[in-house]
């Protein structure tokens, strides 16, 4: 069974966005964790064929900067 291509579509615009989003707030505030899921959430929308395992990857790589600066600082 195939996975719709305007949904990939949808979620590669919406999780590049976030990526670009959060490259800008990472290279500003000199916050690498951020700059790195930053670059993450733009490229693996062009690795990950499977729309639910794309979002399961961009709810992480969007929630890792908030964890880890919680627990770590």
């Amino acid at each position: 069974m195939g996975s719709d291509p305007s949904l990939r579509q949808l979620l590669t615009l919406v999780i590049g966005s976030v990526g670009l989003g959060y490259m800008l707030y990472g290279r500003k505030q000199a916050h690498a964790v951020a700059l790195g899921c930053g670059v993450l959430l733009v490229v693996i929308p062009f690795g990950v064929n499977l729309p639910a395992l794309t979002a399961v990857a961009m709810l992480l790589m969007v929630v890792l900067p908030f964890l880890l600066n919680r627990f770590l600082c």
